[in-house]
């Protein structure tokens, strides 16, 4: 793999950074930064949906812009500066001991056992005690309400009831296409009456959490 303009990209960050480089972004901070880097992402993610491969390669580079953008940034840091290196050199880390079947002597066969492997390895890793830990509770309430649910299955904690679902969707040819149906209504019903459906759904959601949090440890 060609390195060269990996640390160009170095170079170009680090002008614009330093003295004499652009205004704009000498100012930027890690949490200035975090709205770019949230609105990049949802870019990313149309690329994908869309299949243009020329806006793929675009948003991947502005994504990696703004890792590039926060390690240069860290490198100021008084007490616990990093640079890009470090970066690459913890992320190569982690990619190695996790996946011992590649890197080791560990057999797994399948994707469930390799994702069975990197769990426990990662819990390891973290000290995580609560099947909530390293739930990011500040994403999307739709996307937090899924991950609880999927922590909560695989710790076999208890979970909603889903017979109303179960019953509405029995017949359903295409369940995807019937939830994201159901979803919508529910949403324009939300709206009509006044209801914040991301808000209303992140209370329920986070209630659920500190439900599953006092309920067992992994």
């Amino acid at each position: 793999m060609n390195t060269d303009e990996l640390k160009r990209l170095a170079e170009v960050m680090d002008r614009l950074r330093s003295p004499g480089g652009c205004p704009w972004d000498a100012e930027q901070t890690h949490e200035s930064l975090l709205k770019y880097l949230l609105e990049e992402s949802y870019e990313y993610i149309e690329a994908v949906e869309s299949g243009d491969r020329e806006a793929i390669k675009e948003e991947l580079g502005d994504l990696l812009l703004q890792v590039y953008f926060h390690s240069r940034i860290a490198e100021e840091d008084p007490t616990q500066p990093f640079s890009i290196n470090d970066v690459a050199a913890s992320v190569t880390k982690k990619l190695i001991s996790r996946h011992p079947h590649v890197f080791g002597d560990v057999v797994a066969n399948t994707s469930a056992e390799v994702k069975q492997n990197w769990d426990q390895i990662k819990n390891a890793e973290k000290g995580r005690t609560s099947p909530i830990d390293g739930v990011p509770l500040g994403q999307p309430a739709l996307q937090l309400a899924a991950k609880l649910l999927h922590r909560a299955e695989k710790n076999k904690l208890a979970r909603p009831n889903t017979n109303l679902a179960n019953s509405t969707m029995a017949d359903s040819k295409d369940l995807e296409s019937d939830l994201g149906e159901a979803l919508f209504t529910f949403t324009a019903w939300a709206v009509e009456n006044g209801i914040d459906p991301e808000a209303a759904l992140r209370k329920v959601a986070l209630k659920y959490a500190e439900k599953i949090a006092s309920e067992k440890t992994l």
